[in-house]
């Protein structure tokens, strides 16, 4: 069992940027997907990023590309996701995601995961 607590949201103006952190708890193994997702006001919940731990890699969804960063601290099982160049258009509630897995063939669909923290309110003023 895996828990998933997020920090880091706020406001913002455009332009802005922010940092979100996701602590895990439990066991955390090289076989795991973590990402972040976000969903917007009587939007669907969208795939923002997402690495594999074994290896590093990144995928990014292509609204956020050039603009967010998504990085893993293994000391202290801590996921990041640096927001920079914010818009209001990322104004959402953003979710840490996790699953153990050798392949994941959609890293950025939020039916792949199984471990899910509550969430932190970013919020973009123009």
């Amino acid at each position: 069992q895996v828990q998933l607590v997020e920090s880091g949201g706020g406001s913002v103006q455009a332009g802005g940027s922010l940092r979100l952190s996701c602590a895990a708890f439990g066991y955390i193994g090289s076989m795991m997907y973590m990402a972040w997702f976000r969903q917007a006001p009587g939007k669907e919940r969208e795939g923002v990023s997402s690495i594999y731990i074994s290896d590093g890699t990144t995928v990014y969804a292509d609204s956020v590309k050039g603009r967010f960063t998504c990085s893993l601290d293994n000391a202290k099982n801590t996921l990041y996701l640096d927001l920079d160049s914010l818009q209001p258009e990322d104004t959402a509630m953003y979710y840490c995601a996790a699953v153990y897995a050798v392949r994941l063939s959609r890293r950025l669909s939020q039916d792949e995961y199984k471990f899910w923290g509550r969430g932190a309110q970013v919020t973009v003023s123009s």
